[in-house]
């Protein structure tokens, strides 16, 4: 048996306990809870229009067969009907009116029986409707959205990265007075939501002549109190006798902090990293403020265009939902060794 079966089947004496059952519950409702909304939302990214619209839904991509019938232009839908007598038979729907659907033979279709829709059960097969990914590529600009995002989100964790790590490392290395205050304001912030700070937001946007401008969207928003915590947490496990020595060697405070503070804070970047591509990658409610012109949309507020005020193209919002997921989901698994060795770290002084 390998390491990760012995792990998972580890018992608390030689029978099963209770403890272990409770354990076994707990955690299989706890993997149900995270992950069966991401499988079922890409699951549900492959259904048709018609497969969305079923009550009770189902969770695989189910689509009703269809037989070219004589004398109709289009494919009709197939059913499995039971008939009065108890038999059953294969019939094709040609219209249904109330609760009565008009069903035709497609070997004999020149005759019409009429069948109480409760006496019928849709024939279906999983089908993955591949045009759902497809389609927006070709037909609409989801391309040029997605290019946007990617662009917000590279250029604004750089610059929050750069912008926080400066002003932790002079709030973890420097001693001034009033330190202690100006770090006490900067976390005050964090219970300022974004939306009581739009209205002046937009007087700043304004005045610089930001508007549809994707630098509109990054500046506001690239010196985060989240960052600045962290960083200068972490900065402050360094060893203030490193930096000194670095001084005695005629080292200029750019080089301390470029050669010697951000390499050794680099798992406390790559948390703030993460966490700022995340924030950035799902901003809606500033891109959609400051941009007006289509062609600078972000793709959050791309997606919005399929949401329209008599229809909503919740087929295409799924799947290009599934897309969006798939950056930051390869940024996790690629920089998740940093994760907890940089909060972990963050909390030691």
């Amino acid at each position: 048996m390998s390491a990760v079966g012995t792990f998972l089947l580890r018992r608390r004496g030689r029978g099963w306990h209770w403890t272990d059952v409770v354990t076994w519950i707990w955690l299989i409702s706890g993997v149900f809870l995270m992950f069966g909304p991401a499988v079922w939302l890409v699951f549900s990214s492959f259904k048709t229009p018609a497969a969305l619209a079923e009550f009770p839904p189902s969770f695989l991509p189910y689509v009703t067969e269809q037989a070219v019938v004589p004398g109709y232009d289009k494919p009709l839908p197939l059913y499995n009907v039971t008939m009065p007598d108890g038999s059953s038979r294969q019939l094709a729907e040609v219209r249904r009116i109330g609760i009565m659907g008009q069903m035709v033979d497609p070997k004999q279709p020149g005759d019409i029986v009429k069948v109480n829709i409760k006496d019928r059960t849709p024939v279906r097969q999983v089908d993955f409707a591949g045009g759902n990914y497809t389609e927006p590529f070709q037909h609409f600009d989801f391309l040029l959205f997605l290019r946007n995002s990617v662009f917000v989100t590279v250029v604004a964790t750089a610059i929050t990265l750069l912008v926080n790590s400066m002003a932790a490392f002079a709030l973890s290395k420097y001693q001034f007075p009033g330190r202690t205050a100006v770090m006490l304001m900067i976390l005050a912030t964090l219970m300022v939501p974004l939306s009581v700070i739009v209205v002046p937001l937009y007087s700043v946007i304004g005045t610089l002549n930001l508007f549809d401008s994707l630098w509109g969207v990054i500046l506001p928003t690239v010196a985060t109190p989240t960052g600045v915590f962290l960083l200068r947490q972490y900065m402050l496990t360094i060893p203030d006798e490193l930096i000194d020595a670095a001084r005695m060697d005629k080292a200029s405070e750019w080089q301390i902090y470029w050669r010697i503070v951000l390499p050794l804070s680099a798992p406390a970047l790559a948390v703030l990293a993460i966490f700022s591509v995340v924030w950035r990658w799902n901003d809606f409610l500033w891109p959609l403020i400051v941009l007006s012109r289509k062609e600078l949309y972000t793709l959050q507020v791309g997606l919005n265009v399929y949401a329209g005020e008599l229809n909503v193209q919740w087929h295409y919002i799924l799947a290009m939902t599934v897309v969006s997921m798939i950056p930051v989901v390869l940024i996790f698994v690629f920089l998740q060794r940093f994760i907890t060795t940089g909060i972990a770290g963050s909390g030691l002084k």
